[in-house]
């Protein structure tokens, strides 16, 4: 036979808390169910108020001297705790970086196929990596690289800024895309981290229309 609901102040298992019959001290200070101070209370006298509410006596501060206690529905007291911890859960982003790599010389086409999946990932909450590979001569110009990551963010910069710039690493160079947030738009890379420039210390200078114009016949070929 199931123990009504009143008589039920067994609290639920692995839970750490002391409640009602929990409670061993002499004394314990003792809040009211709408957070008034009620003072110190033999426990006793705590559970038996407890009892005649209909509430359970909780351990609230259990180091303090004498232990702090407060009239309260336990069980409903756990589940809306447990419904806050998970709204909050479910309003944290979990923020993936996703990787795109790409020749100096690609491909229009296939240019196109990176810029779709890039606008993809940022369309999905997740940062973007762009690495631009050089093999054998292509080191020897490092600027069709910055032009070709230039123009793929001018290329999307309605949904993207910049959170890192252009960084030469070996034969690899690397640009960090976000998603837009909060209204943030085109040229966020301008108020974005330059501290990662290829150059330290230097602004990047905006790409010229004859370097666009090279970069993209680069793209092309």
């Amino acid at each position: 036979m199931p123990v009504p609901r009143r008589f039920d102040r067994t609290p639920p298992e692995r839970d750490a808390t002391r409640i009602n019959d929990r409670i061993r001290v002499p004394k314990v200070r003792l809040i009211d169910e709408d957070g008034s101070q009620i003072g110190v209370v033999d426990t006793e006298q705590a559970l038996t108020l407890a009892r005649e509410r209909d509430l359970d006596l909780v351990e609230v501060a259990p180091d303090a001297r004498p232990p702090v206690t407060r009239l309260l529905d336990y069980s409903k007291y756990k589940y809306e705790q447990e419904q806050k911890a998970k709204a909050a859960r479910k309003h944290q982003q979990q923020v993936n970086v996703r990787e795109i790599k790409l020749r100096p010389k690609i491909a229009q086409h296939d240019y196109e196929t990176k810029r779709g999946h890039v606008e993809r990932f940022l369309r999905g909450q997740s940062k973007v990596k762009v690495t631009i590979m050089f093999r054998g001569r292509e080191q020897a110009h490092p600027e069709r690289g910055r032009v070709l990551l230039e123009r793929l963010y001018e290329d999307i910069s309605e949904i993207a800024v910049i959170e890192q710039q252009p960084l030469q690493e070996g034969r690899n160079m690397s640009m960090l895309l976000a998603p837009v947030r909060d209204g943030a738009g085109r040229g966020g890379d301008r108020r974005g981290d330059r501290q990662g420039s290829a150059e330290p210390g230097a602004e990047p200078e905006p790409a010229s229309e004859h370097a666009r114009a090279a970069g993209g016949a680069a793209a092309a070929g």
